[in-house]
């Protein structure tokens, strides 16, 4: 008995408690526990982020379904065998491939792009600023570089390649406003490389490598070529730190320390 209401004698009753079992999304140590509310758990892994994506968490074997990251993932190539797999494409999924992905039980496509009418036609909404990941569309997807036709960096398809076969924990929630969320693919594995966790809490340095994820160089990949200590005005006349960076043409441009990520090798 939980309660009962002196002014209108009412009675609530309370069923006994039900556990229930949550999966962990990652395998990994459980290093802390918050009572009444989760753990805490840690894994050595791979981690990509995208630039967008649907679908919440899911799990699966990687499997590389192109032979180059320029290739278009079209319907004929999703088989029924793929079941459960974290699919791995090229510069485009289409909208009938992500169709029958679906309705074959595909658990997530990683791909380049994806048209944004397609995008649409698929989930049966506009998709709007705020959150994403509650779709219920049958499958997760994650875009690593934006909408349209957009070949996937070579790094990130073959860091995918390297572990084919291996178990992938994959989120497609995003968000693009304040508290930003990227979508994510997080392959647990034992290799451990020596000297990586100390090279990135230095944060940025020259060679440091990063991708610029703002206009007009949204989706550029390159290295840290300088790192101005004076703040720098903007054309809005704004000032703010910035960091020059090389990109892969040689060319060097200067960006808002705030308009670029650290892509970790």
């Amino acid at each position: 008995m939980e309660s009962i209401s002196e002014i209108k004698g009412q009675v609530i009753l309370r069923g006994a408690t039900v556990p229930v079992q949550v999966d962990a999304y990652i395998p990994g140590i459980v290093v802390e526990v918050m009572p009444r509310e989760g753990a805490v758990i840690e894994t050595n892994a791979a981690f990509i982020q995208g630039i967008f994506g649907i679908g919440g968490e899911t799990h699966g074997d990687i499997h590389v379904i192109v032979e180059d990251n320029t290739q278009v993932v079209d319907a004929d190539i999703i088989k029924p065998e793929y079941k459960g797999k974290v699919l791995i494409g090229g510069s485009l999924v289409t909208l009938d491939a992500l169709r029958k992905a679906a309705e074959v039980g595909v658990s997530a496509i990683v791909s380049g792009g994806i048209r944004h009418d397609d995008l649409t036609t698929f989930t049966g909404e506009e998709i709007g600023v705020a959150i994403t990941g509650q779709e219920e569309v049958g499958i997760t997807l994650i875009i690593t570089e934006g909408f349209g036709k957009m070949t996937m960096n070579q790094r990130t398809f073959e860091l995918l390649k390297e572990f084919e076969g291996y178990l992938a924990s994959v989120n497609g929630a995003t968000q693009i406003r304040a508290g930003v969320l990227r979508p994510e693919i997080i392959i647990p594995h034992k290799d451990l490389e020596e000297g990586v966790s100390e090279a990135l809490s230095q944060g940025m340095v020259p060679g440091t490598p990063i991708r610029i994820i703002r206009q007009p160089y949204f989706g550029a990949i390159g290295k840290v070529h300088s790192l101005p200590v004076e703040l720098q005005q903007l054309e809005s006349e704004s000032k703010v730190r910035v960091v020059n960076i090389e990109l892969e043409n040689g060319k060097v441009v200067m960006v808002p320390r705030a308009n670029v990520e650290i892509i970790e090798e």
